[in-house]
């Protein structure tokens, strides 16, 4: 048992599994199975979800509404299977629906915890999948993947099937210890960028202290 945030919760496997599509069913009342674009787009909008593509998606618009609407729901350990494929270029398609691909995520108290997923060794799915990416980054979308030639022409060569699973250790820590922020558990947290104008005034006030001090 771990304790957080006053929630007791067992980690005693097995943990529950659910589709993606079942999760928004049963914590947001959403069918997407049932929806048309305009209906998911118009639940965005009502929920002010922010979309970052100029471009309609229908797979990153289900990925953004379970991350806003489902995520901090998933209290019980749970592992959350059968992602649209847009969510990740570098994943196996499923062999049961080839719009979904093999992927979980577990999350433990509304946290995501871990990411394992079948890797995909098809030089050609996998350029074909990178190039959408580029295109995707140039609309907007910031975690869209970078084209990587390198890591194609690697594929060419061969790779066996293969399966990862990524643990967010900091995350787990945070979750153990009842730690509020992940910021204490980081050793060197993000921050926010600065702006151009920024930058050049820390530069110029740390140039003018320089000069003061010789």
């Amino acid at each position: 048992y771990i304790e957080y945030n006053g929630k007791k919760i067992s980690l005693k496997p097995p943990w529950r599994r659910l589709t993606m599509y079942d999760a928004l069913k049963e914590y947001a009342n959403i069918d997407v199975t049932k929806l048309s674009d305009e209906e998911i787009m118009e639940i965005i909008k009502q929920n002010n979800i922010q979309f970052e593509l100029k471009e309609y998606n229908r797979g990153l618009a289900i990925t953004t509404l379970f991350e806003e609407l489902v995520e901090d729901k998933l209290i019980e350990p749970t592992y959350i299977i059968e992602h649209p494929k847009e969510s990740t270029p570098l994943c196996k398609l499923s062999r049961k629906d080839p719009s979904l691909v093999e992927r979980a995520e577990g999350y433990i108290l509304g946290v995501e915890v871990t990411n394992i997923y079948s890797e995909l060794n098809d030089p050609i799915l996998q350029n074909k999948l990178l190039l959408e990416q580029a295109r995707m980054r140039e609309l907007g979308f910031e975690e869209a993947h970078l084209y990587d030639q390198d890591f194609i022409e690697a594929l060419m060569y061969g790779m066996p099937p293969t399966g990862g699973i990524g643990i967010g250790i900091d995350r787990v820590i945070m979750l153990l210890l009842g730690i509020k922020s992940i910021k204490e558990i980081i050793p060197f947290p993000m921050v926010k960028k600065k702006t151009e104008s920024e930058a050049v005034s820390i530069l110029t006030k740390y140039t003018i202290n320089k000069d003061n001090k010789s």
